[in-house]
């Protein structure tokens, strides 16, 4: 064969890889939980997910109605081994195998399972042993694909950023001491012999709200153009805080000598609501986070990051729905592109091709800045009696003196009700724990308030923020 064809080959095979890895990376995904009362039936969501125009959907197990929805749909699914299964699975190929035999085979390949992650988080919980019998439970899953015959399905895990000890600068990446060498060095030998990737849980809102006065809000939402931060050490330039959590992967990845294995965005989101003490968390802020991060996912050619200029980052956005039955703040219940009943929370066009003059106007943000307080934290109205009483005597058992105004004789004890009583103890619990990090939630007991509960002599304790 001539010179000139040869060259002329190697052209053609070079631009369709270029482009293939392109229109990989360009799919937006979104993440399908289901922890909410009110959710659309499996078949509903789907439909509701292709309206959103993903390419793929992630979803927390392997729900068979979901995985039956999703038969036949062209979109890529990714499922999950569930937490508790990852100790069993670890020690046993034939609870692997069973596993597989019971959650991929029935669906497979009419449904597009592409990505099977083993556990959620699991190097951020605090049961140790999950820690390390989280690489073996990996390959045994992917052994027991094999044995089914299934080869087009990566296997892999989600990690949280509190996987690193040290984040910043980016070029001083590095994984946790305590899981460094014994999980992530062989975890990621695992990824790079699989071909697979390091899926990771990037979120520029918590970083963001927990130092608003050093972060500056547009640099957290990609919407900055005067704002950088340059890389003492690596000289690179950054422009967005994302950019700096991904590439902080990246490093510490190279740190353990595996500088090449791809980044794979599990989560990603804003939320578009929350409580009165948490700041940022509005439609406006999401849907400019989102927007703004689905135009870099879906950029041609990829843009990538500093570390890793030209290569995409394919991802899942976080979430779906909102998810009414979450624990947490009120936050981690607003994380939605859609309210239950399938309405957007906002405009949103995953494939990233809708200009941003075709979205409607966007409400103003009226709390990016916080909220100066007092606030009370009341029991919700129509709460579980028996689960109110147990929290009623938590709170009345921390601090000091917490209760007292509730005893019989106190300026707070009449009416005698349990919801009043209630009340009264979460406001005062709160208003000496939260800068301890005390929460008003009391799972999922507690609503917070701007208005004083107060009455005559009774004086409810607010949280000054």
């Amino acid at each position: 064969m001539q010179l000139g064809h040869v060259s002329l080959l190697l052209l053609i095979l070079c631009f369709f890889i270029s482009t293939s890895s392109a229109e990989f990376s360009a799919k937006v995904g979104v993440n399908y939980g289901q922890l909410g009362n009110n959710l659309p039936s499996p078949s509903e969501s789907v439909k509701l997910i292709q309206t959103l125009k993903a390419m793929r959907v992630k979803i927390y197990g392997a729900n068979h109605d979901i995985l039956e929805a999703l038969r036949n749909t062209g979109l890529q699914v990714s499922i999950m081994v569930p937490n508790e299964l990852i100790n069993n699975i670890s020690s046993s190929q034939t609870l692997a195998n069973q596993w597989v035999h019971d959650n991929v085979v029935p669906f497979y390949p009419q449904t597009l399972i592409r990505y099977l992650l083993v556990g959620n988080e699991i190097l951020s919980w605090s049961d140790k042993s999950l820690w390390f019998n989280l690489v073996p439970a990996m390959r045994k899953i992917m052994h027991a694909l094999k044995i089914h015959g299934i080869t087009k399905v990566k296997v892999g895990t989600p990690s949280a950023i509190d996987v690193l000890e040290s984040q910043f600068p980016p070029s001083n990446g590095t994984f946790r001491s305590d899981i460094s060498g014994s999980v992530i060095k062989p975890m990621l030998k695992f990824l790079s012999k699989t071909k697979s990737f390091f899926f990771v849980d990037i979120y520029t809102f918590f970083p963001w709200v927990s130092d608003p006065i050093n972060i500056d809000l547009d640099y957290a939402l990609l919407e900055s153009t005067n704002v950088t931060y340059t890389d003492p050490v690596s000289g690179l330039t950054y422009h967005d805080l994302f950019d700096q959590k991904v590439d902080a992967f990246i490093f510490a990845m190279k740190r353990l000598g595996y500088p090449d294995i791809r980044i794979w965005i599990a989560e990603t989101g804003w939320p578009s609501g929350g409580d009165y003490d948490q700041i940022g968390a509005n439609i406006h802020n999401a849907a400019t986070y989102n927007r703004n991060v689905i135009k870099k996912f879906t950029a041609k050619p990829p843009v990538g990051t500093p570390a890793r200029p030209g290569v995409g980052l394919p991802s899942f956005i976080f979430a779906l729905f909102n998810e009414n039955t979450k624990g947490g703040p009120s936050t981690e219940r607003n994380f939605g592109l859609l309210y239950p009943n399938g309405s957007n929370v906002y405009q949103i066009d995953l494939t990233g091709r809708t200009p941003e003059s075709e979205f409607k106007a966007l409400p103003p943000a009226t709390n990016n800045k916080p909220y100066p307080g007092p606030i009370w934290c009341l029991a919700k109205k129509g709460a579980n009696k028996t689960a109110v009483a147990e929290a009623l005597s938590y709170a009345c058992s921390q601090g000091n003196k917490t209760c007292d105004p509730i005893q019989p004789g106190g300026k707070c004890f009449k009416p005698n009700s349990l919801a009043q009583h209630a009340s009264y103890a979460f406001s005062a619990y709160w208003a000496q724990f939260r800068k301890a990090s005390g929460s008003c939630n009391f799972g999922g007991l507690a609503v917070q308030t701007i208005k004083d509960p107060s009455y005559g002599s009774c004086k409810f304790p607010g949280a000054k923020l």
